[in-house]
């Protein structure tokens, strides 16, 4: 293998180099819509991958740890160990060479331009839920019915769950020291972790989290982390669990009592001691541990199965409270995807609430306009449109139904001599026509009054003939202006033209 190493290490910056035009090309371009936007996402984070792939492997070739580039490159000057001349080296190489390309055909050099049109076309595969509707919402049901279910939460409805999950620092303290609370916060970050690299697949989630922990370390330390003040560190040592009572303000039993059975059964199940009995004798067993150390107390103090007090008691404390340092760091990291992802969480609420005060009918409404914007949104469906038959295009930009250009006749067709010869489909097309300016513009310039009685008059000379054949009936009501025209003189007498005329000659007028 030693013998092609060269020529992998070429072809290994052939391929970075090949990738980095394509992510720059891939780049160059605007998506029109978020769904390519989202397609340009993963694309370019899959080229980014194969580059630090590649990458990797290269530097391993660099790094020569066997010491087998070295020897390739000494056999190229003809230093070999057997003594052979330069020619020959040569000759071996090219041959070796030819050979490794015979069996790797997929690594001669390709023009990169011959990929540029398919590599931009491809839409990775992206999963999402019907609900997550291509990254647009979340889909917090299930993480929403083992909240709901858990003993650390209250029944609430979903619509709330989705204000209150990205709030873990609300929850009661003393309700996250259960295995159950632990495993529901790895779940809810997984889960947001996972709908993170899908719709943002550019994001270092890496670095983000780094930076998370890096905060998180330093606000532990000074005691700033919200809802976890008390749990920083005092004199250099890890603070006890709060579930132990400080006995130094309890100087009796009666007054240790006060404290209440739940918390006295938390601070001996701290301790390891035995938590049953009556609130006194809690009390006295939890008094005991003020004047004698753990290790001194009898063991039947302790509970049953207890290891002694080094595993119950001090020596216990560190180790939960590192338990509860690691519940406040996922927590950490759980805020701050919530504040990257507020957005598409605010319009996850919206549209639950939304849903909630729509019908059964305007849902599937709103679905079928959400499927013909999309369709409306794509070039490429507009260009793959069935339509052998010609039919006409319909509101939706669609052909429409073949029964219904049968019903309106949209096969027919009529010519109109008066509009120039233009065709009009279809009866009803042929009846309207009449009355628009095409039709109106012909008879003015055949100098024909454009009335009912030239309806279904196409033909030039028909309509000519008719207009004749009217003005012929009609002509004693011809217009005669001698005496049909009126005329006022200045004390507002009216007469006609011809009895005006006669008295304006005599001057009478």
């Amino acid at each position: 293998m030693s013998s092609t190493l060269l020529e992998m290490t070429r072809s290994g910056h052939e391929e970075v180099e090949r990738l980095e035009r394509l992510i720059v090309k891939d780049l160059q371009n605007e998506p029109a819509s978020g769904k390519d936007r989202l397609f340009q996402s993963h694309r370019v984070r899959n080229m980014i991958d194969q580059v630090t792939a590649t990458t990797l492997k290269l530097v391993e070739i660099y790094e020569d740890k066997d010491s087998a580039r070295k020897d390739e490159i000494a056999a190229l000057g003809g230093q070999t160990a057997t003594g052979t001349n330069v020619f020959s080296a040569f000759y071996d190489r090219l041959k070796e060479i030819r050979e490794y390309h015979r069996r790797h055909p997929a690594a001669r050099v390709v023009d990169a331009n011959e990929e540029y049109e398919e590599v931009l076309k491809e839409e990775p595969r992206i999963e999402f839920t019907g609900e997550e509707a291509f990254g647009r919402y979340l889909d917090m049901h299930e993480l929403y019915n083992e909240y709901i279910n858990s003993k650390f939460a209250e029944p609430i409805e979903y619509s709330a769950y989705l204000d209150v999950f990205s709030q873990p620092h609300k929850i009661a303290r003393k309700l996250k020291m259960t295995r159950q609370y632990g495993e529901y916060l790895e779940k809810l970050l997984e889960h947001l972790v996972y709908f993170f690299e899908r719709t943002e697949p550019l994001q270092d989630l890496d670095r983000i989290f780094s930076k998370v922990t890096t905060d998180f370390e330093e606000q532990w330390a000074d005691g700033k982390v919200q809802e976890w003040e008390c749990e920083g560190k005092e004199n250099g040592h890890i603070s006890a669990q709060p579930a132990v009572i400080d006995l130094d303000y309890y100087s009796t039993v009666e007054e240790l009592m006060e404290v209440g059975p739940e918390r006295l059964k938390e601070a001996l199940a701290a301790l390891g001691l035995k938590t049953g009995g009556t609130v006194q004798q809690r009390a006295e067993r939890l008094f005991l541990t003020k004047h004698t150390p753990l290790e001194r107390l009898d063991r039947k103090h302790f509970a049953k199965g207890s290891r002694g007090p080094e595993q119950n008691g001090v020596a216990a404390a560190p180790q939960q409270a590192e338990s509860l340092k690691e519940i406040a760091l996922v927590e950490a990291k759980i805020i701050k995807l919530c504040d990257l992802l507020h957005e598409t969480i605010v319009r996850t609420k919206e549209n639950v609430e939304k849903k909630q005060a729509l019908t059964y009918e305007e849902m599937e409404a709103e679905r079928e306009e959400e499927e013909i914007q999309a369709d409306t949104e794509s070039d490429d469906d507009e260009q793959q449109i069935y339509n052998p038959l010609k039919l006409p295009m319909g509101w939706d930009g669609k052909p429409i139904p073949y029964w219904l250009y049968k019903l309106h006749g949209l096969g027919q067709e009529f010519k109109c001599e008066i509009c120039g010869n233009h065709s009009y489909w279809g009866r009803r097309a042929y009846e309207r026509h009449f009355k628009e300016w095409r039709h109106q513009h012909g008879m003015r310039c055949l100098g024909i009054p454009n009335t009912k009685n030239f309806n279904e008059i196409t033909s030039i000379e028909e309509a000519k003939e008719l207009w004749e054949g009217i003005q012929e009936r009609q002509g004693v009501n011809k217009w005669r202006p001698d005496l049909e025209e009126e005329y006022e003189d200045k004390e507002g007498n009216i007469y006609n033209k011809k009895t005006y005329t006669d008295l304006q000659r005599q001057g009478l007028i």
